[in-house]
């Protein structure tokens, strides 16, 4: 992971730093936030989620994602939200390889996060230098706890959260589905 991780609060809009991640295989790829003008991006992302991939992060099946539920994951409030895409060059555009996120609760004092690779790029750290820009943020911005909501059977995010010091509890209600929580 870089070492220009933010170090103060940042402030709110996509605006925030860049980042250029060298990832264990030596590719590179770029690190930003998610914008309003990401729509494309985030809809090609998600459909290019293998069927488990997509089962993992919805916690079911989801067919072709709505108008909505793209601009509900483009257009941040960057006040108690925060979208990070992990991108690689793709013509004039870019292409989202990665995505992770935390929506905060209305005190700010916890999130619940995600984060989501495409299979080609799994076992490259992109989901650990996703998250570490992630945890960052969440710290600089004065939250407490960060959690997520997984399924049981997601060993890859197991093996993440455990990486990146998350606790991990099952769900007393749902034995499919596991709770890893983090204190910032």
């Amino acid at each position: 992971m870089s070492t220009d991780a933010p170090t103060k609060p940042l402030s709110p809009g996509p605006d925030h730093p860049r980042w250029i991640e060298s990832l264990r295989d030596g590719t590179q790829v770029g690190i930003r936030p998610v914008t309003k003008l990401d729509a494309a991006a985030e809809r090609a992302f998600i459909e290019g989620l293998s069927p488990e991939a997509r089962r993992f992060r919805f916690l079911g099946q989801l067919g072709n994602p709505t108008s909505a539920l793209i601009k509900q994951f483009t257009d941040i409030d960057y006040d108690h939200e925060m979208a990070f895409a992990a991108v690689i060059p793709d013509g004039d555009h870019e292409k989202f390889i990665g995505v992770s996120r935390y929506s905060a609760a209305s005190d700010g004092s916890s999130c619940e996060c995600a984060v989501t690779v495409l299979d080609a790029w799994h076992h490259k750290g992109l989901g650990s230098a996703l998250m570490k820009h992630l945890i960052d943020v969440a710290k600089s911005r004065g939250i407490l706890y960060m959690y997520s909501m997984d399924a049981a059977a997601n060993n890859d995010m197991a093996e993440l959260a455990k990486y990146l010091g998350f606790t991990h509890s099952g769900d007393p209600a749902d034995p499919t589905q596991v709770l890893h929580g983090l204190w910032l």
